[in-house]
């Protein structure tokens, strides 16, 4: 609680956030766990690329931690998805046929084992709202991929629940693994602490410089619903189009640079190379500048175009020089352009360490909940879609209120026609 009398500045609040992203040293309390000992049991709910390598890394990420069960909706999923995990974490895979649930409705059956301390929730994010709600009322903690949601609707219910975990005293760590890494950091800590002066601007980057990631043509026999969940990023209700999927990591760092979400946007975009209807009703390309409460202007730019320049990674501009951050390096340049400082020091990937973080905190029943940030971040790049979506020019305050919602009028295998694709100046702001 903040003391009247000796109130607590931002950047005092932003330094605290940084140790703890930093996985700061915790008290030794202990405590058992779900079947009586203090082994950590895991559930993997969203069985593709992703969320197989989360719970490698997670596995290899502490001792005494095991994966209990799986659920997914496609069997070929969860089959190749255990078999990769049985491979690479030998002796920490206790998943039987009878902790291996399949449907729209598996996840709810993970959820209800009361052998299970963690849930991992990789599915497409548009999955993500309802699965966090209903893992915090049965009393997991979670870890969860990013972006937390599609839609604003989606993102007050993840607000909701992060005060939720708050009252149950449950850890949510998200994927935004760059609040882990070392040099990101570094150089957060700099730009907190004002060596580099006060922030004035800033531009963040997520040109890809490819077309067909996670892309799967149509096969005989798949419905409306099954090709869109196989090929999830084309499909505005399940991805948020990649300006969410994607490029939330960097907006998420000027956010965490800046110490706030913006205050207003204006966005443009298209649909200029994948023109197709195998690529769904997404864009291909979008442009946003954000607006913070300060003044704070940053320009991003994301897109998905085979042969373009790739360029990944965030600017953040203060009055006596620039940071610049990559996922493999990050350096400070003052205003002449000269480098006056690079990062060093051996840098890993955050992966793990977002996960031995999380197991910490629970073992330690110091819980962190990081869910309140992510519905941030995922709302600052809804609103940049919506905009770029409309051709209209967007305000946090009306932006996060909005009834847009994108889920489905039921979750089966079956018909769902696609969406039109968004035409700016006549799709109508909802």
């Amino acid at each position: 609680m903040v003391n009247k009398i000796q109130p607590v500045s931002r950047r005092e609040l932003l330094k605290a956030g940084a140790a703890i992203s930093a996985g700061a040293m915790l008290s030794s309390t202990s405590r058992i766990f779900a079947a009586g000992s203090d082994t950590m049991r895991i559930a993997l709910i969203g069985c593709g690329s992703r969320g197989t390598k989360d719970a490698i890394d997670c596995l290899k990420s502490a001792n005494g931690v095991e994966l209990v069960a799986m659920a997914d909706i496609f069997k070929d999923k969860l089959d190749g998805s255990l078999a990769t995990i049985r491979k690479k974490s030998p002796g920490k895979v206790k998943v039987t046929p009878e902790t291996s649930f399949l449907g729209f409705d598996a996840y709810k059956k993970v959820i209800a084992m009361r052998e299970v301390d963690i849930v991992m929730l990789t599915t497409p994010p548009g999955f993500r709202p309802q699965m966090v709600k209903a893992a915090l009322e049965g009393n997991k903690h979670i870890f969860m991929e990013k972006p937390g949601a599609v839609d604003p609707v989606g993102v007050r219910s993840l607000i909701a629940s992060a005060e939720l975990a708050d009252k149950k005293r449950l850890s949510i760590v998200v994927g935004t693994q760059q609040r882990w890494q070392p040099q990101y950091l570094e150089l957060m800590k700099r730009i907190h602490d004002e060596r580099l002066g006060e922030i004035v601007g800033g531009q963040a980057y997520w040109n890809w410089g490819s077309s067909k990631w996670h892309f799967e043509y149509r096969k005989p026999g798949w419905s409306d619903m099954e090709w869109q969940i196989r090929c999830w990023p084309y499909f505005v209700w399940l991805s948020g189009d990649h300006i969410v999927e994607q490029h939330l990591h960097n907006m998420d760092v000027i956010n965490w640079a800046v110490g706030s979400h913006p205050v207003l946007c204006l966005g443009m975009g298209g649909r200029q190379v994948r023109t197709g209807p195998e690529f769904g009703n997404i864009y291909d390309h979008f442009t946003v500048e954000y607006e913070y409460s300060d003044g704070i202007r940053v320009m991003s730019m994301s897109s998905q175009i085979e042969g373009s320049t790739p360029r990944v990674g965030e600017r953040v501009v203060c009055t006596k020089g620039s940071t610049f951050t990559t996922r493999a390096e990050g350096y400070i340049d003052n205003t002449k352009g000269q480098r006056i400082y690079k990062y060093d020091d051996p840098i890993h990937s955050g992966e793990v360490a977002q996960y031995a973080n999380l197991i910490k905190s629970i073992r330690q029943d110091k819980p962190i909940n990081e869910c309140e940030r992510l519905a941030e971040s995922t709302m600052t790049v809804i609103m940049g879609r919506m905009s770029a979506y409309t051709g209209r020019a967007m305000k946090w305050d009306w932006a996060i209120k909005s009834k847009l919602d994108l889920s489905p009028g039921k979750y089966e295998l079956g018909e769902l026609p696609v969406r039109p694709v968004a035409i700016p100046g006549k799709t109508r702001l909802v």
